[in-house]
């Protein structure tokens, strides 16, 4: 589903799926996708990845293709990647970075939608529960079938509540209590919800190694109505999930922690001289002239 867009293009107006000759073009964007990640670093990876979609965009209601939009609340609310290693700080430990930069987590909708590498889920079926597991950071949720009532509104976590039932060949998962510290984007990267989070997810399988996976998201804190992404997901011959070691391979952390502390030690030595500066930050070009009655 990579080759599919989040929101509709303009262009394809109130059509959900692609025409004929449009479908052939993304046939050859996506081989020549595929061609160019078997020659990256994660090839040996995405050279199972053999379907091509005709749906003109990820999200199916509104009929438009379009998210809706936001409240007035969360207009101005920061992303994710406005802190952490994607933004400019700040860097006072390991609190201001997002948890997909701390390996903690990428969220329900956030570690479903396609990626770059590490798209595998593992869906586990008893009698009384459904688990969940994902193969980027390596999250496992418990959905019990039982018609157990949600907790108290006391509780919060970061991939919510979830309670699941059967609605003939479709398993419907409730999902309520999250945090407001995940978002409905790639990775947990977007914007982030309000804690009023409602998800209401759908899995039929429609053939024997495909399930179409559909989400609502009803966040009256953050979207002017509820809105629903839809999936196809496959189970390609020979896939496995592999461990992801993530906190195991994190430099990203200590290495931008401890270079601001490095420019905490050059600002103080600086100012010790009688320099004063402001702080370096990405993004601001250091080659560039100093402001007037400062130095460099």
């Amino acid at each position: 589903m990579r080759g599919v867009p989040r929101e509709r293009p303009d262009e394809f107006g109130g059509r959900a799926f692609l025409t004929d000759d449009e479908f052939l073009k993304r046939i050859d964007q996506d081989e020549q996708t595929l061609r160019q990640q078997l020659r990256g670093p994660y090839g040996a990876r995405n050279d199972l990845r053999s379907r091509t979609f005709r749906a003109t965009s990820l999200v199916v209601d509104p009929a438009d293709g379009k998210i809706p939009p936001l409240t007035a609340d969360a207009a101005g609310r920061a992303t994710a990647r406005d802190r952490g290693s994607f933004g400019g700080g700040p860097f006072d430990g390991p609190e201001d970075f997002g948890l997909f930069d701390r390996c903690i987590t990428r969220g329900v909708v956030g570690s479903v939608l396609p990626v770059i590498y590490g798209n595998g889920n593992r869906i586990v079926q008893t009698p009384g529960a459904v688990a969940i597991s994902y193969e980027m950071v390596h999250d496992t949720r418990i959905i019990p079938l039982d018609g157990r009532p949600h907790p108290g509104p006391h509780l919060s976590l970061y991939l919510g509540d979830s309670r699941g039932h059967w609605e003939g060949q479709t398993l419907v998962v409730e999902s309520a209590n999250f945090t407001d510290r995940t978002s409905i984007a790639e990775n947990s990267n977007g914007l982030h919800h309000s804690a009023a989070l409602r998800l209401v997810e759908r899995i039929t399988r429609v053939a024997a190694d495909i399930l179409d996976y559909r989400v609502t998201i009803d966040d009256p804190g953050t979207y002017t109505r509820p809105w629903t992404m839809a999936l196809s997901l496959t189970s390609p011959r020979g896939y496995d999930l592999l461990p992801y070691e993530c906190h195991e391979g994190n430099h990203g952390l200590p290495n931008i922690l401890s270079a601001e502390r490095a420019e905490d030690r050059a600002i103080a030595a600086d100012a010790a001289r009688g320099v004063y500066r402001e702080r370096r930050r990405l993004g601001v070009n250091p080659n560039a002239p100093a402001a007037e009655g400062s130095e460099r």
